[in-house]
C-alpha cells in the first residue's frame, strides 16, 4: 500500500552549466513551478495578506503550522469547516510543517521523550503531547496537501555526539511516521525530513537510510539557525547529490534571496521563510538593489517608488516618500503594503531563476542578478 498518490513530481528541464532544475509538483490544489519559494502562513494567514493578493502576486504554495493551529482553533474546527483550504478560503496548494521547529523555538515549554514531545501551551499552559502518529493525524484534519513528520532538530552550535541523538531519534519517528502514513492510504503526501546539523557524514547517514523510503519529497532540516555561510554551503553540497533525483527538495527555514539563488544553482526545488513577511512589516522591504529599510529619514521626500524595477502594484501606485510616512503614523496600511511588495520579489525572483533554468542561462542570470543585490551574497 502506498499513500500519496495526490501528489506527483517529475523534473522537466536541468540547466546545462549548473545543478539548477526545473520541475512541476501536482497537488490535488494545482501545479507548483519549482524552484519556489513558500510564504508561511502559520495561523491560516500569511500576515497582512488576503488569499485574493497572494493569488495576484503568483503565490502557487503555502506553509502552515500544525502545531499552532491545533492550540488554536484546532483541528477538529478545520475540519467541520472542510479542511485548511476552504477555512482560510486558499485554493492553491498547502504544506503543513509538524511542530517539529516548536521542539527547537519552544525548549523552555517541552520535553521530549522517545514516544514524542511533551509541550505547555505557550497561550494557555495546558499540556500537549504530540507523537509522530498524532501529528499525522492533526494535519489529516487539517488536509493540507504535504505533511511533514515529526522531527528533533538539532540547535547550532552543537556537539557531533548531541547532533547523532536527534538524527537517531528523528530516524525512528520517521519509520513511525511512514508505516502509519501507508496505514491511512491517503492521497496527501509526506515528506521525510533529513536532519544531521552541520555534520556531513550525519546527512549523509540519515539519507542513506531514508531514501528508498517511499515518501513523496525530502526536506533538509536543520539549517538557517546561525550557521555559518561556508557550513550552510557545505551541507547542502554534500546532501543534495545524495538525494533522490526524481523527488523534490525541500530546504526549511531558508529564504534570503542570496542563500535561494546559491541553493536553487545546487538543485534546490523548495524554500519557505518568514523573512519576506516579518521583515516587511517592520519597514525593511527587497529590492533588486539589495534591503531597504524605508522608515529611514533619507526617504522622507523621495518621491520614487520602493524598487524601481519591481512592477507590483505598490511600486506603481506608491512612492517611499508615503510608504515612510504610513509606517511613521503607524497605519495599518504600512506593512500590508510593504509585504505585498515583498512577496512580489520573492515570487519574481523564483520565475527569474526557473526562466534562466530552462533557457540555459542560469549562472549568467545570477551573476547579473548578485552584481546588483550588493555586497551581501554567499559565494559558490
Amino acid at each position: 500500500m502506498v499513500s500519496g498518490h495526490g501528489v506527483r513530481f517529475r523534473v522537466i528541464h536541468r540547466d546545462a552549466h549548473s545543478g539548477a532544475r526545473v520541475g512541476l509538483l501536482e497537488t490535488p490544489h494545482g501545479t507548483v513551478e519549482t524552484p519556489n519559494f513558500m510564504p508561511v502562513a502559520t495561523q491560516a494567514t500569511v500576515k497582512t495578506l488576503s488569499p485574493r493578493e497572494l493569488e495576484e502576486i503568483g503565490v502557487q504554495i503555502i506553509v502552515s503550522n500544525t502545531y499552532h493551529l491545533h492550540l488554536r482553533p484546532g483541528e477538529d474546527l478545520i475540519q467541520e469547516a472542510g479542511g485548511l483550504h476552504r477555512f482560510m478560503a486558499w485554493k492553491g496548494a498547502i504544506l503543513t510543517d509538524s511542530g517539529g521547529f516548536q521542539v527547537h523555538s519552544l525548549a523552555d515549554l517541552r520535553k521530549v521523550t522517545p514516544e514524542g514531545v511533551r509541550f505547555q501551551s505557550h497561550i494557555d499552559g495546558r499540556p500537549i503531547f504530540f507523537t509522530p502518529e498524532k501529528v499525522l493525524d492533526i494535519q489529516r484534519a487539517l488536509n493540507s496537501d504535504i505533511f511533514m513528520p515529526l522531527d528533533r532538530p538539532s540547535p547550532y552550535p552543537v556537539t557531533h555526539a548531541e547532533a547523532e541523538e536527534h538524527l537517531n531519534l528523528t530516524l525512528e519517528w520517521l519509520r513511525r511516521s511512514v508505516d502509519y502514513w501507508q496505514s491511512l492510504n491517503l492521497p496527501n503526501a509526506l515528506f521525510a525530513i533529513i536532519q544531521g546539523s552541520v555534520y556531513p557524514d550525519l546527512r549523509q547517514r540519515m539519507i542513506e537510510a531514508t531514501r528508498e523510503m517511499p515518501v513523496s519529497g525530502f526536506a533538509l532540516g536543520g539549517l538557517a539557525l546561525g550557521e555559518p555561510k561556508v557550513e550552510f554551503l557545505e551541507v547542502i553540497d554534500h546532501a543534495l547529490p545524495l538525494l533522490p533525483e526524481d523527488k523534490p527538495r525541500y530546504l526549511m527555514g531558508v529564504g534570503y534571496p542570496e542563500d535561494l539563488v546559491a541553493s536553487v544553482e545546487r538543485g534546490t526545488d523548495l524554500f519557505d521563510c518568514v523573512v519576506a513577511t516579518r521583515n516587511a512589516r517592520t519597514g525593511t522591504v527587497y529590492t533588486r538593489r539589495g534591503k531597504l529599510t524605508i522608515r529611514n529619514a533619507q526617504y522622507a521626500r523621495d518621491f520614487g517608488p520602493l524598487d524601481p524595477e519591481c512592477d507590483c502594484y505598490v511600486c506603481t501606485t506608491f512612492t517611499r516618500a508615503y510608504l515612510r510616512h504610513l509606517f511613521n503614523a503607524g497605519e495599518i496600511l504600512a506593512p500590508r503594503l510593504a509585504t505585498y511588495h515583498s512577496v512580489y520579489f520573492f515570487m519574481r525572483l523564483m520565475r527569474e531563476m526557473r526562466e534562466a533554468i530552462l533557457a540555459d542561462a542560469f549562472l549568467d542570470w545570477k551573476a547579473e542578478f548578485l552584481a546588483k543585490y550588493g555586497q551581501n551574497a554567499v559565494s559558490s
